[in-house]
């Protein structure tokens, strides 16, 4: 959570450190059924972060029985120390977002900072 110096008025928002450190902390407490990788994107990724930016996360996992827009909703992001969004692929969705959305794709290329990826996932 942002914080405030007890003889100023300026916030100071998590670094980027803060934040990786608690999303690991946070991903030992919170396994993920079938996860192969987890990153992160966006502003904190690109280190363009300030008072207000949240934390874009990256999930894959190797199947889901649940509709893309359910997949986040059992993470408990509220635990995370800056406000933070989910995107849940499976395996599938991922190996075919390159050819349903190339430019969305091309910036998570670009941007992801992965915390946990297996090497063949991503030549």
């Amino acid at each position: 959570m942002p914080v405030k110096s007890l003889n100023s008025a300026v916030l100071r928002w998590p670094s980027r450190e803060e934040v990786e450190a608690a999303l690991r902390d946070w991903l030992a407490r919170h396994p993920i059924p079938g996860l192969l990788a987890l990153g992160y994107f966006g502003s904190y990724a690109r280190g363009d972060y300030g008072v207000g930016s949240d934390l874009d996360l990256l999930v894959l996992v190797d199947a889901s029985p649940f509709p893309p827009w359910q997949r986040a909703l059992s993470l408990p992001l509220e635990e995370l120390p800056v406000p933070a969004e989910a995107l849940v692929y499976t395996l599938a969705e991922w190996q075919a977002l390159p050819e349903r959305s190339p430019r969305f794709a091309e910036t998570l290329r670009r941007e992801v900072r992965w915390l946990l990826h297996h090497p063949a996932l991503f030549p």
